[in-house]
């Protein structure tokens, strides 16, 4: 997944990338690649950590993820909701076996 020394390693090859075209383009043209490159390389580091992940990034609705990739567990794509005193799954509100609101979500 997200490796910070991955990162810095990108971070820098694209710093000399972009050293490297200011050096060889002309002042206007330079500066503006330069500036491209460091706007689009991280996003699309950013999209291929996201892809990685089945989250946010790229065609989330066509993938069997949900929120960072978790699916829910029957399949349903329902929310579910666990009760903390009797620990009985309901759909939500009260549990209707206890009536206690002390609740946590199950995914």
């Amino acid at each position: 997944m997200f490796n910070f020394k991955s990162y810095l390693v990108f971070l820098f090859v694209s710093l000399a990338v972009s050293i490297g075209l200011q050096m060889v383009l002309p002042f206007p043209y330079g500066l503006g690649a330069a500036l491209a490159i460091f706007i689009a390389f991280p996003l699309f580091l950013r999209k291929r950590y996201m892809n990685r992940m089945r989250g946010y990034g790229g065609d989330s609705e066509t993938k069997d993820g949900g929120f960072f990739g978790m699916g829910s567990q029957d399949g349903s794509g329902k929310v579910k909701y666990v009760c903390l005193v009797c620990n009985n799954k309901h759909k939500g509100g009260t549990c209707p076996r206890c009536g206690s609101k002390m609740q946590r979500v199950d995914f």
